[in-house]
């Protein structure tokens, strides 16, 4: 099921950013309990974004749309504050920031 997850959260964009929110490192944990309740703990780019409101909701409807998932949370956390090293390979070479 985790494998499922994170295929709907690389379905998440940041709309002024060509990169998924997983490869960009926004997702810091999901957590999966016995009865498939998911938890996802995420960050912004930066918390000024202009979509810090819609995200989380964003993330709480892919996370549903994977079978088997009973309930969703999405928490929005800033500790620690998002930087490009919590970028993966495939993102940094989508934006050329080698």
């Amino acid at each position: 099921m985790a494998d499922d997850i994170i295929a709907a959260l690389k379905t998440v964009y940041d709309p002024e950013i060509p990169v998924d929110i997983f490869e960009l490192g926004l997702i810091y944990k999901i957590d999966i309990s016995d009865n498939r309740d998911v938890t996802v703990d995420m960050t912004l780019t930066a918390p000024g974004c202009p979509v810090a409101g819609e995200m989380p909701g964003w993330v709480e409807g892919a996370v549903r749309s994977v079978q088997g998932v009973q309930d969703v949370t999405v928490n929005m956390v800033f500790d620690p504050p998002w930087d490009q090293s919590r970028m993966s390979d495939e993102a940094k070479v989508a934006l050329d920031m080698w």
